[in-house]
């Protein structure tokens, strides 16, 4: 049976062209690094970083019950989100079970954007689309019709600035904004995934290349490179931040996860998998699953997810996210471990890397955390 070819995003041209490394990312041609990996790293922590972000999904719902839709279908509140800000949430299954992560912006009284993980976007497409029967709302995949660009580090605010008369200064740490970047209308966002400060930019797939040639320029004298995927998950992953199918998945409820802060039971009305929730959050308090708990290497060998973490010659956990970290000079991983063994400074905790087991020390989330 012959797969479909990745789909490639309107910058793709432009990234061939800066002889990106490309590789296949939930069905999209993906920019996976330029140059070294380490430098993009160290630039979005230094000074920034520019990112194709355009393989995201992006679902507009619209419509009188547009927040009761969203209410009923997500475990978050949506219903409290002001006009211009937006909320980290998911949306689960029936029993529970995290089917993604998402990022709800709204940006109208009566519209929403949901923003879905790549590998997901169908998913939740298809979630909204059955959970809205009976709603005076309507749900529309408009993915195909925006790019999303990223400018993230300390030199972000600084850059942007030369391109757009928005007020950036106002615009807090999860708010977005209509405005205007380089001549091209955007929704611009105060939102990123690499634990610095930075904006997202939703525009017209025929803009792409316009913005990010004017960020590229407008950026140059602060140091502004172009980044990879592979540095996003090295910055995401030193932010102590969850990615979809390694620290969250079906089998996982938020509360497993440790992230039940997310479940909002005392909104109104009844939510999607919320009987099945209020079970997990109950079993959580009475018998603590496994804790997401941050691994430093003791040693210069790398945990890659799946690989068991043991103590007294005994299985405790599994590693879900594991590279080098550039930050702090030393392999790091986020996993999932036995509550009795997640203390920050728990000692004889170690990692099985193929037979041999490397001793770490059990630290706080995230590894890594900006100045403000």
């Amino acid at each position: 049976m012959s797969s479909s070819p990745p789909r490639r995003t309107a910058l793709d041209a432009l990234h061939r062209s800066l002889g990106a490394t490309m590789t296949d990312f939930a069905g999209w041609d993906m920019p996976l690094r330029y140059g070294s990996e380490r430098d993009e790293h160290t630039a979005v922590r230094t000074r920034a970083g520019l990112f194709d972000l355009s393989h995201m999904g992006e679902i507009t719902v619209t419509g009188p019950e547009a927040a009761a839709l969203l209410d009923h279908a997500l475990v978050g509140d949506m219903g409290s989100v002001k006009p211009g800000r937006a909320r980290y949430t998911m949306i689960c299954a029936a029993d529970g079970g995290i089917l993604d992560d998402l990022i709800v912006y709204r940006l109208h009284e009566t519209e929403y954007m949901v923003v879905a993980n790549a590998s997901n976007a169908r998913t939740v497409v298809d979630a909204l689309t059955e959970r809205a029967g009976g709603f005076d709302a309507v749900v529309r995949d408009d993915s195909d019709t925006v790019a999303l660009l990223a400018v993230q580090g300390p030199a972000a605010p600084g850059i942007l600035a030369q391109l757009t008369e928005a007020d950036l200064d106002g615009l807090k740490y999860y708010a977005g904004l209509p405005g205007t970047v380089a001549g091209v209308a955007a929704l611009i966002a105060r939102t990123g995934y690499t634990g610095e400060d930075g904006f997202e930019l939703f525009v017209a797939p025929a803009d792409a290349e316009k913005l990010w040639q004017a960020l590229t320029e407008a950026g140059a004298p602060a140091g502004l490179v172009p980044c990879g995927l592979s540095c996003r998950d090295t910055l995401r992953l030193e932010a102590g931040m969850p990615l979809y199918g390694h620290e969250l998945s079906t089998s996982l409820t938020p509360f497993d996860a440790g992230l039940g802060r997310v479940v909002k039971f005392d909104k109104s009305g009844d939510f999607v998998g919320r009987a099945a929730l209020s079970e997990s959050a109950s079993r959580a308090a009475e018998n603590p699953p496994r804790v997401l708990v941050g691994l430093v290497a003791e040693g210069r060998r790398v945990p890659r997810a799946g690989y068991s973490v043991v103590a007294d010659g005994k299985v405790i956990g599994e590693i879900t996210s594991g590279a080098p970290s550039p930050t702090l000079g030393k392999p790091i991983a986020m996993a999932y471990v036995d509550a009795a063994h997640s203390a920050p400074g728990t000692a004889g905790v170690a990692v099985d890397i193929r037979g041999s087991h490397e001793p770490f020390e059990v630290v706080a989330l995230p590894f890594y955390k900006r100045q403000k």
